[in-house]
């Protein structure tokens, strides 16, 4: 199998006892080699007919449309949404306790799937790492998933610039739509960390107008294209969203659309494929949808609604992870994905940890603790059920693990110890217990958003910051309360607001820790999404195109050959393991493997 993709992990051993020997019963390697499943088998599990699936190779496969549509398959499950504390640089484990949770809900006997988001290249050669869990508790097949999955998301960035290539080549060819070249607001976009592109000039050889035309290029992730595919509830959802996009404007002052440049059936054709969701599986063969990766701090940080509508109708419950912590990802769920697509969660499970706390408190655990407290009165903002899951560290003292325990339970909300990376399902089944019985408590929770859409943008945004981050106040630039009037006036002023915000402060300074009072929400920007149906508002020194670290994980990211390993390397006795002994395989060492 030469050629094929593989995943070193970096296990630790204060974890797992038999780490010293990855064959060894019960170890992450050989329990993935024995719990992994032939695709088919794992589109079984769900019931899922034959006509409804189409397998690539034998890992993965995309899952029809007509599902939606089939009689057979009703809405009857219920979506948990999965979101944390202010995190720190590493992240506290989010995704791998969503991914675990799903384990323990099948442990107990569940019918269930996760609907995890696809991971953009910047985090993965930049600082974060890969984004399918960890451990015990990961999406198989993890390094396929962390690189190139199934061409989502090439075909997300071609079709985006598909359209900014249109645009150019009608300022070209007459600009006969009179664009004007200084207002057109589409970029170019790459699945990469690169801050060198941020600002660009374009035409440099051209004699016309749009002559070193100003421009620049933001990270996939941020693109308005892969909102749209993660909100688009059909293909004739995403033609119209895609007609929708907004270019620029006309020296007349007027919105030019994709539509108006013939764009729209090029980008269709693009993204055909694309808007299927891809079926995969954890690491104890529970089923799981990836599908779509907008980012939790500068878009919506959701997976596609395609893939959770079709979840709520193959299984009994639903774990959606959202981007980031409560203020970011959960906010945008239920004021912009709940309100757009009408999929209500029936509860809430808030990740913690000691380490977040004792970040939050600049080293001062006790102080960091109303962080916690901030994040359980967001979501309460919403009326959602509870359910606080502390993500156990090696490193976590039981009297801090404890506190935790009791700091939740002095504010009315249930808590569960957290061991996926280490135990897998196991390490998860009080947690999903807990959550079961949280909705079974309380079926009907009356779960709502935080403004309705016939607010006016500016009011959204400030009930945002003040109700949700905290904010005394916000301060709107010239040019950000410009571009809001402008979309107003062009009847966009009922969409909701996304707010790009820095994601490691609940204010808009990465500096400001804990649960900061008396500041000023800086909104400097705006710009209109208007195909994804929500008017971005940029606050602090929030940039759509982030930059590699100075350190950058690349340098740990190679290709295998087996032949030089010792029979008893580590890394080659898990490729073994699960994939035979073969050169060529993608090395991806420490992948996320943080949250333990």
């Amino acid at each position: 199998m030469p050629g094929a993709i593989a995943l070193r992990a970096r296990i630790c051993d204060n974890l797992f006892s038999r780490a010293q020997n990855p064959l060894a019963p019960n170890s992450p390697t050989t329990f993935m080699a024995n719990t992994l499943l032939p695709i088919q088998a794992v589109a079984r599990k769900l019931e899922l007919p034959e006509r409804s699936f189409e397998q690539i190779g034998s890992d993965s496969g995309k899952v029809r449309l007509e599902l939606l549509s089939d009689p057979a398959f009703k809405r009857r499950g219920k979506v948990i949404l999965v979101t944390a504390t202010t995190p720190t640089a590493a992240g506290e484990g989010k995704t791998v306790t969503a991914i675990s949770l799903t384990q323990g809900l099948a442990h107990i006997g569940k019918k269930v799937i996760i609907t995890s988001r696809e991971p953009s290249l910047g985090p993965v050669f930049g600082m974060k790492g890969g984004a399918a869990g960890g451990g015990l508790s990961q999406i198989e097949p993890s390094s396929k998933i962390n690189l190139h999955f199934n061409g989502d998301f090439h075909a997300i960035a071609s079709a985006h610039n598909l359209l900014a290539a249109l645009v150019d080549a009608h300022l070209f060819h007459g600009n006969g739509l009179q664009l004007d070249p200084g207002q057109i607001t589409w970029p170019r976009t790459m699945d990469m960390n690169d801050r060198a592109l941020r600002h660009i000039l374009v035409s440099l050889d051209s004699k016309k107008e749009d002559a070193k035309r100003q421009t620049g290029f933001i990270i996939t992730a941020a693109s308005e294209i892969m909102a749209i595919i993660a909100l688009a509830k059909d293909r004739k959802g995403l033609r119209k969203r895609l007609d929708a996009v907004v270019v620029g404007v006309t020296r007349e002052g007027k919105p030019v659309c994709a539509k108006d440049l013939s764009a729209t059936g090029g980008m269709m054709a693009l993204l055909n494929e694309a808007i299927l969701p891809n079926l995969v599986q954890t690491t104890d063969g529970t089923p799981a949808f990836v599908h779509a990766g907008p980012f939790g701090n500068i878009a919506h940080g959701t997976s596609s609604v395609v893939c959770q509508e079709m979840g709520l109708r193959l299984a009994d419950y639903v774990v959606n992870e959202c981007g980031f912590a409560s203020d970011l990802g959960a906010e945008k769920y239920f004021d912009i994905v709940m309100q757009q697509s009408g999929i209500e969660p029936a509860a809430a499970v808030l990740v913690t940890t000691v380490r977040s706390m004792k970040n939050q408190g600049e080293g001062d655990f006790e102080r960091g603790l109303p962080n916690l407290a901030k994040h359980i009165e967001i979501l309460k903002n919403f009326a959602v059920p509870i359910v606080a899951a502390i993500n156990r560290f090696p490193d976590d003292s039981e009297s801090e693990l404890k506190r935790l325990a009791e700091y939740c339970a002095e504010r009315d909300v249930v808590s569960a110890l957290s061991e996926g990376f280490a135990k897998g399902g196991s390490g998860a089944k009080e947690l999903a217990e807990k959550v079961v019985e949280a909705i079974a408590k309380n079926p009907s929770p009356g779960v709502h958003p935080l403004y309705t859409f016939d607010a006016p943008l500016e009011d959204k945004i400030k009930k945002v910051a003040q109700n949700i981050y905290g904010a005394s106040d916000v301060k709107f630039s010239e040019q950000a309360a410009a571009k809001l009037r402008q979309f107003s006036d062009w009847g966009y002023g009922k969409l909701p607001v996304c707010i790009a915000k820095t994601q490691y402060s609940l204010s808009d300074d990465p500096k400001r820790l804990g649960v900061p009072t008396g500041w000023t929400l800086n909104v400097n920007n705006a710009s209109l999404s208007a195909g994804a149906g929500f008017v971005v508002a940029i606050s602090g020194s929030m940039m759509l195109m982030p930059g590699l670290p100075k350190i950058s994980r690349a340098a740990s990211i190679d290709v295998d050959d087996y032949k030089k390993e010792g029979r008893g390397g580590r890394g080659g006795a898990i490729h073994r393991a699960r994939h035979g002994s073969h050169p060529g395989a993608v090395v991806l060492h420490g992948m996320r493997n943080r949250a333990r």
